[in-house]
């Protein structure tokens, strides 16, 4: 209890040095100008107030930062002494400022983004009677104050004053003004009530709305609510325009959900990490160049890949493959040059990524279209790979059998929640483990798929499946080969389940829940058919046909897994890239750009031949020795 006493005393004396230093940053113009006082009350302030700035940080705890700060102190008392110009004391003061919240860290920002409409509810009720109800400093109570209310219209004044400054105001009071402290208000009100103030004076928030959704370089500027809150619209017009600046301020002020909206601050990360991998290239160290391009994709873009592979799955695979390309690239050795043009393109691919997630870009036909071709993608396999064991079953007259698959794809629908569970609220599951797990699990499936396949051609003749019934299936059924089922049947539903979670939940994240159902309910219909029709007509197939149309769609589907698992070990970094020209990305069918996973799905091809060869030869000599 002592210690938290002690934080929240050194919170608060940090806090009210910080308001002064903003106070005099502001204010100092109107005491001093070219070198001579204009207004003596003013200056005196100033000068009681640079006083106790100094003896205010000379009071905090011990740190080996506040001798600095101290001597800063003195500086800035030193410069108000000698009526320096205000650009000057103004530099100081914020530069002061600066260096003691980063000595004496306090809370910068909403934990959430303000509620505007709360916010102006509170200003009517306590604010509107001095400061006017538009702002403008003449409420009913304003004539007997001295000095008189702030105008939160003045726009000069506004574009020095920052969010945090005007929450410390209201959490604060002022001293010698009829301001009080408001600290017994809830924290997130206080923010809401700062935030309704300062955007006040800016009323053209649609030209910021304008701005802001089309300029990348801002957006990239205020990335979140700590730098909107405590940046103020005058520091942003340094950079910009100055009317421009007014105006995205404006708008962001006005509606702080905006930043909640905007792309996610993962891409951030790939950025800046794809500029670093860059830079250690032209230094020559290939090592981190090649470590910081994997970290660009798995801790930088993989986190986007679910939603926008909801929106555009052709732009997310353009952009698997440009990045898999600068991979590529840095290991063969190319010009420094040559892979700045990979990275130029990469930038490029990103702006069209927050162009896709912006929040205009997201309508209910987008969203609805999402949520059906997320869940026909990635169930489509699985769902094909369990309706044909279920058939095959069916057709054996098996059906105590059947539990042990239905257990197989529930259990794997249920584990595969409880891994997105345990990844999104407790551990955080790494994008490299996730397309570990994708990718040996995608290897060990098509394995089994290939037997699987080979098994069920050489059971295609008739003759062969009766003497297989009559020898074989009963004792096998009964003892391990149920569990076998179950085991693939969790398998190939595992390794779609949780990423298919993953994307729904991205989806939900943007709204529109009913639409997402209506979706799912759709793709759910799609799917539901295909299973009816596969089983239907299963039945009547003559045993031959049916092994023949099975062991060709299982031997397929361990082709278009073999390249899957191969191209998500890449993504992973296990295995190198190394492009192919002229291959078309058709992910749906396993079929990637790159030279490994061709190999592999060459490999299981050539297996499945010799497999299906060595078949045939052992039917005709079986058939010509009875």
């Amino acid at each position: 209890m002592l210690n938290h006493t002690a934080a929240r005393a050194e919170a608060v004396e940090a806090q009210t040095v910080w308001r002064l230093l903003d106070y005099v940053a502001v204010d100092y113009a109107g005491a001093v100008s070219n070198g001579r006082v204009t207004s003596s009350a003013e200056y005196a302030e100033m000068t009681e107030f640079s006083a106790t700035i100094r003896s205010g940080i000379a009071a905090l705890p011990a740190k080996a930062e506040r001798g600095r700060l101290i001597v800063e102190a003195e500086g800035l008392q030193t410069a108000i002494a000698s009526k320096a110009a205000p650009d000057i004391v103004a530099q100081k003061a914020r530069s002061l400022a600066s260096d003691l919240l980063a000595a004496y860290p306090v809370p910068l920002a909403p934990a959430k983004a303000p509620d505007l409409a709360r916010g102006a509810a509170l200003y009517a009720e306590n604010c509107a009677s001095c400061h006017g109800a538009n702002g403008d400093g003449h409420g009913p109570q304003a004539a007997g104050l001295d000095p008189p209310p702030i105008a939160f219209t003045d726009t000069e004044r506004a574009r020095k004053r920052s969010l945090f400054a005007l929450y410390q105001v209201i959490d604060q009071g002022l001293d010698g003004t009829a301001m009080q402290s408001f600290a017994d208000m809830p924290s997130q009100d206080r923010w809401a009530l700062a935030t309704y103030v300062g955007s006040l004076a800016f009323k053209d928030a649609a030209a910021g709305e304008r701005f802001w959704k089309s300029d990348l370089a801002l957006r990239q500027r205020i990335p979140d609510l700590q730098t909107l809150a405590t940046m103020t619209p005058e520091t942003l017009g340094r950079t910009i325009d100055q009317d421009k600046a007014d105006a995205a301020m404006g708008y962001l002020r006005a509606n702080p959900q905006a930043l909640n909206m905007a792309t996610p601050a993962s891409l951030t990360v790939a950025r800046e990490k794809l500029r670093q991998s860059l830079a250690a290239y032209r230094g020559g160290d290939r090592q981190a160049a090649k470590r910081l391009a994997l970290s660009a994709y798995l801790d930088g873009f993989e986190p986007v890949e679910p939603i926008l592979a909801a929106r555009d799955a052709t732009l997310m695979a353009r952009i698997e493959g440009a990045m898999g390309e600068y991979r590529a690239a840095i290991r063969r050795g190319v010009t420094a040059e040559e892979l700045a043009g990979k990275e130029a393109v990469l930038e490029s691919l990103f702006a069209d990524v927050e162009a896709v997630l912006s929040p205009d870009a997201a309508s209910d036909a987008s969203t609805f279209i999402g949520a059906l071709t997320i869940l026909l993608r990635e169930g489509l396999e699985a769902l094909l790979i369990v309706v044909a064991m279920i058939a095959f079953l069916r057709k054996a007259d098996r059906p105590e059998v059947l539990p042990y698959v239905h257990g197989g794809w529930i259990a794997a629908l249920v584990a595969g929640g409880a891994t997105w569970a345990v990844a999104t609220y407790a551990i955080g599951i790494s994008g490299a483990s996730r397309e570990l797990t994708e990718g040996f699990g995608s290897l060990f499936a098509a394995v089994v798929l290939v037997s699987v396949g080979i098994w069920m051609h050489g059971k295609s003749q008739a003759e062969s499946w009766q003497r297989y019934i009559d020898k074989v299936l009963g004792k096998a059924l009964s003892r391990s080969s149920a569990w076998f089922l179950f085991g693939l049947a969790f398998l190939v539903v595992y390794r779609e389940a949780f990423e298919t979670i993953l994307f729904f939940a991205a989806l939900a994240a943007q709204g529109r829940g009913s639409v997402i159902a209506a979706g799912t309910a759709a793709a759910i219909a799609f799917l539901a058919a295909i299973a009816w029709a596969m089983l239907r007509y299963s039945r009547s197939l003559p045993i031959g046909k049916f092994f023949t149309y099975s062991s060709a769609l299982i031997a397929v589907l361990a082709v278009v897994l073999a390249g899957k698992g191969t191209a998500a070990l890449q993504e992973a970094g296990l295995i190198d890239i190394t492009p192919v020209a002229y291959v078309p990305r058709l992910s749906m069918l396993g079929i990637f750009p790159a030279l490994q996973p061709l190999l592999l799905q060459l490999l299981t091809v050539v297996s499945l031949w010799i497999g299906f060869w060595y078949n045939g030869r052992k039917n005709v000599v079986r058939s010509a020795v009875e």
